[in-house]
């Protein structure tokens, strides 16, 4: 069977939506104040990783769970709110690239899955 990373377009895809990604992240007034004191090329290479192993790519992934991760944001106020604009930007992102809008389906599917973790619930 293959994987929605696979389906996708593997790494290069992976790496693609990545930047794009974090371009809309971070042009995003509601959000972008989260990400001023990191480092976005680790960051990326975080969210590459994850992304990658979450839609059944190589498990590279060797960060924090989602919870521990982002607990410090949470902490500085993350909510329902911020949530929504990440997800917003990720399935723009998949979106622009051409991803067929079942696999953009599963994707956003795992993200909101993520949403207890993330926000600390």
């Amino acid at each position: 069977m293959t994987s929605v990373y696979e389906k996708i377009g593997g790494e290069p895809a992976m790496a693609a939506a990545v930047d794009v990604f974090y371009r809309k992240v971070l042009a995003d007034e509601r959000i972008s104040h989260f990400f001023e004191d990191v480092d976005m090329e680790r960051q990326a290479a975080k969210q590459k990783a994850f992304l990658t192993m979450v839609t059944g790519g190589p498990a590279n992934y060797s960060g924090k769970d989602m919870r521990a991760g982002h607990k410090h944001l949470v902490d500085r106020g993350l909510n329902d709110m911020h949530f929504n604009a990440v997800a917003g930007h990720l399935k723009e992102t998949l979106e622009e690239l051409g991803v067929p809008a079942d696999l953009v389906g599963q994707v956003m599917a795992v993200a909101e899955g993520a949403r207890a973790d993330v926000l600390n619930r």
